[in-house]
């Protein structure tokens, strides 16, 4: 691996790749997205984004889970991709430790109508800390099933939705203020519109994939553009590796009513 930019550097160590990517200091949330693409934008390969995934491109996913607080995934993909069982590796985990975080970042999964299995291997084969985000269209016979096995937050309103700026906001109250977000295209698509992405981490595959697969950002509805300055990239066996960020002139409006 060789970092092109902002300056060059030729096979970087951990301790530079986590410099290159270290959420900005200070108090305010820090929303990040990480995805995989083909060259001709496709998010996934036989439906699944993993497939497109290289050795780069997993050196740096682990490292960027490593410095959140949060995973924060949609339940499609938690569906799709599969979340049971250790999401940090070892060395991420003594990291942390090291520097007196928690152990792991908190999974959030967010869910407008609650449809998870709690008997399913996410629940009961993780060993950290589960949080589920849903909305007010969830019922309480439901939400019950999973408070002994996660911390369940509601919006309180009627659903599918739910709010990206709410989100930021209930966890940020939770002290939880570097948001690691892995998709999917439904709740990128989400934060966008809300225009509450600060980042944008994506590994370009030398792949042409073809066919119908969508892109990493699927929505309905006006969504505006949102100009992006490119802060890193990186190279390995002809994969592209880049995070973009934009400076945000103001934080997001905050939604009605207050975090739980």
């Amino acid at each position: 691996m060789r970092r092109l930019l902002p300056s060059a550097a030729t096979a970087p160590d951990d301790a530079l790749l986590l410099a290159s990517y270290a959420p900005p200091a200070g108090d305010a949330p820090f929303t990040r997205f990480n995805f995989v693409s083909s060259l001709d934008g496709a998010a996934t390969l036989g439906g699944l984004s993993g497939a497109l995934g290289t050795a780069a491109d997993k050196r740096v996913f682990m490292l960027l889970r490593r410095q959140a607080d949060v995973i924060l995934v949609g339940a499609g993909t938690i569906r799709a991709e599969g979340y049971e069982g250790e999401l940090l590796d070892e060395p991420s985990r003594t990291w942390r430790v090291a520097r007196s975080l928690p152990e792991r970042p908190v999974l959030v999964v967010v869910s407008g109508h609650l449809d998870l299995d709690p008997h399913s291997e996410l629940f009961t084969q993780n060993p950290g800390q589960i949080m589920v985000l849903t909305t007010g269209s969830a019922a309480g016979a439901k939400i019950a099933q999973f408070e002994s096995i996660a911390e369940v937050v509601s919006t309180g309103t009627p659903g599918p939705g739910i709010d990206p700026r709410w989100i930021i906001k209930t966890l940020a109250a939770r002290g939880h203020r570097v948001l690691h977000s892995e998709g999917g295209p439904t709740l990128f698509a989400d934060f966008q519109r809300a225009d509450a992405v600060d980042s944008l981490c994506v590994t370009y595959t030398p792949l042409l994939a073809g066919g119908d697969s969508p892109r990493i950002a699927h929505g309905t509805g006006h969504n505006d553009s949102r100009p992006m300055s490119l802060h890193t990239l990186f190279e390995e066996d002809a994969a592209l590796l880049a995070e973009y960020r934009r400076a945000r002139q103001n934080a997001p409006a905050d939604p009605q009513g207050q975090a739980d």
